[in-house]
């Protein structure tokens, strides 16, 4: 069974939540879990926030929620340079 872990990126609009981006972070469940509790943002998630990280899981191309965190603008580009980094960290040689 084929397991990798994502983070996407949502943003509230009129029709409902839109994915904008996805940043894929391999196989490893605890590199991928320490990545995502570096993230700025509030875990109590409504459907009133604007922009939005969930953290998936992905078996055999099906979706789980992990977990999810809402944040504001600056947060948002802060936790892009935060996964930025740690990416380049783990796969740079």
């Amino acid at each position: 069974m084929e397991i990798n872990f994502h983070i996407l990126l949502h943003l509230k609009t009129m029709d409902g939540h839109e994915s904008f981006g996805k940043f894929c972070m391999g196989h490893d469940r605890e590199a991928a879990d320490n990545m995502f509790h570096q993230l700025k943002g509030n875990s109590n998630v409504t459907d009133q926030c604007g922009l939005c990280l969930e953290f998936i899981e992905m078996h055999d191309n099906l979706p789980y929620n992990i977990r999810l965190l809402s944040c504001t603008l600056d947060q948002l580009a802060e936790n892009v340079k935060i996964i930025t980094k740690e990416t380049f960290k783990r796969f740079a040689v």
